[in-house]
């Protein structure tokens, strides 16, 4: 559950940007992921998408589609939000 934190903050962003944007409906979030390390272990994408997606359930982003960029460096980065 190393990644759960990670997925935690990023769906807290999403939600966040969704509210002050107006969105009810959030259908999709574009992640870039560099090497991030957490309690020792890198993040991996399908894990992260996981744990979003498990978060999202019941709310605006329920069914949210996660795509996760592996990229250079050792942090994270939201890209885009869809909505509506």
């Amino acid at each position: 559950m190393h990644d759960f934190h990670l997925a935690d903050q990023i769906y807290r962003t999403i939600i966040d940007y969704s509210a002050k944007n107006n969105l009810k409906k959030i259908t999709k979030a574009v992640i870039e992921l560099g090497s991030v390390v957490e309690h020792g272990e890198e993040i991996m994408p399908e894990n992260l998408k996981f744990n979003i997606k498990m978060l999202a359930e019941g709310g605006p982003a329920a069914g949210i589609d996660i795509i996760v960029n592996k990229t250079a460096g050792d942090s994270w980065i939201l890209k885009e939000i869809e909505g509506e």
